[in-house]
């Protein structure tokens, strides 16, 4: 059976819809980076996904060819994440999405080297026929953090978001926004097959003790 983050890290993928503090430890992605408003058609931010998915599905298909990765494993391409920010803005302001900047990311194996990532771009490339230059391999350690299952539009955020502010400072927690953290979301749900009402978004926050 493939390895499934989801399924095996449920504390970090599957929260409550009641906020909570958790420690996220060190994960790896694969990321691209961009700017600009996400909704815009065929924009840097929907061709960034296109290339995230081209990749880590020639990572996880190497098993049927010629590449031998060292350490490989089978494993469920993990949901689209995504990290966000915008200058002068503690969070995010929703209603100025032009001025976002985002880190756009999936979860990879520790397998998944430099060297691994170098061959799946020139393989995607050579059988799709993009520019996957853009990729990269990036670690990231959020550390403290309180999160909170979203249900329903991304539109909607700013009520969860409200909800985590209100249960972090409770708990004796304040926000620790900085140049490494940053307002996170996991995307659970496709939202070209999900009813709005239904998406489900795992929405991150970095913390410290107050």
């Amino acid at each position: 059976m493939a390895f499934d983050f989801k399924r095996e890290y449920k504390e970090f993928y599957l929260p409550g819809t009641k906020p909570g503090i958790v420690d996220v430890p060190p994960m790896s992605f694969i990321a691209v980076r961009g700017k600009g408003d996400p909704n815009e058609e065929r924009g840097a931010y929907q061709r960034a996904v296109e290339q995230l998915y081209g990749i880590a599905y020639t990572i996880k298909m190497s098993k049927k060819g010629s590449r031998t990765i060292e350490g490989y494993f089978d494993f469920t391409v993990p949901p689209l994440e995504g990290f966000w920010w915008q200058e002068g803005v503690a969070g995010v302001d929703y209603a100025h999405k032009e001025t976002f900047e985002w880190l756009s990311c999936i979860r990879m194996p520790e397998f998944v080297t430099e060297a691994e990532l170098a061959w799946a771009k020139e393989e995607a490339a050579r059988k799709k026929g993009g520019d996957f230059s853009a990729v990269e391999l990036v670690d990231v350690t959020e550390g403290l953090c309180v999160q909170c299952m979203h249900l329903g539009t991304y539109d909607d955020e700013p009520a969860t978001v409200a909800s985590m502010h209100a249960h972090l400072e409770q708990e004796g927690y304040v926000l620790d926004f900085g140049d490494t953290r940053r307002h996170h979301e996991i995307y659970l749900s496709d939202p070209r097959r999900t009813a709005p009402e239904k998406l489900k978004t795992v929405i991150r926050h970095p913390v410290r003790r107050a």
